[in-house]
């Protein structure tokens, strides 16, 4: 620990740029991590070397960003840097077909317009009907828009609508401004009770997956189901997230 507080000062009050090369060194892992958790779920196209780089620009930026000084943690700082840059990378790719960002759009619609409807979130059955299809071909259609789901609470990436992306509203981890702090607290608020809101299986997955970090494939094994079971539950659990709390926000 004292070791990098050094390396921070001689990078940040001396300029040393042999300190920044050491400190980058020693972070690097945080942006292969981080690209490996986002690289879960997407295209096998989606090579995991440009998300890598993209994940160490986004380190560099954090080194070169970060004060010290503000009562933050620097690998929760680093991990919002190198995630944003992962996923501008993706967008610069336009890396998910347009049919199936359409069919994205098609579910968060439905979901959000039925419940309203309904004042809940509506089964499987019900939004099956909206959409005109047997719940086989609904359940196909949530493996279908799994990539999607995978970076929807980061971004909107096809799935919502016209309204902003959770993350636009969050405000940067070193921000001060207050109301930035306000609706940042606002949204967690409103994402903690949709999240309560959820079957138990769609709860223990969103949980597992965001904030346990466990992949599909470790979360199938806890549950005892399949990889692709899993992919269609957090597919599932997501679109129902977004619709409530974009109901929440409008209220």
């Amino acid at each position: 620990m004292a070791q990098l507080e050094q390396l921070w000062k001689e990078w940040k009050v001396e300029g040393s740029r042999k300190a920044k090369d050491r400190l980058l060194a020693e972070y690097a892992g945080l942006a292969r991590q981080t690209a490996q958790r986002v690289a879960v779920g997407l295209p096998s196209h989606v090579e995991m070397g440009d998300l890598v780089g993209a994940g160490v620009m986004g380190l560099i930026r954090a080194v070169e960003t970060f004060e010290p000084e503000r009562e933050i943690k620097f690998e929760t700082y680093a991990v919002h840097k190198i995630r944003g840059a992962i996923l501008d990378e993706l967008r610069a790719l336009d890396w998910v077909p347009r049919s199936v960002r359409q069919k994205g759009r098609s579910l968060q619609r439905a979901y959000s317009e039925l419940s309203g409807l309904l004042g809940r979130a509506p089964y499987d059955d019900e939004v099956a009907q909206h959409l005109g299809l047997t719940l086989v071909e609904f359940e196909d259609l949530l493996t279908e828009v799994a990539p999607l789901t995978v970076l929807s609470l980061d971004e909107q990436d096809g799935l919502g609508d016209d309204a902003p992306a959770l993350s636009d509203t969050i405000a940067d981890p070193q921000a001060s401004n207050a109301l930035a702090e306000i609706e940042e607290r606002q949204l967690k608020s409103m994402l903690r009770d949709a999240i309560s809101a959820l079957p138990a299986k769609e709860r223990l997955v969103v949980s597992m997956y965001h904030f346990e970090e466990l992949n599909f494939k470790e979360i199938g094994r806890v549950m005892g189901v399949t990889e692709s079971r899993v992919c269609q539950i957090h597919s599932k659990a997501i679109v129902k997230l977004r619709a409530r709390v974009r109901l929440q926000a409008k209220k």
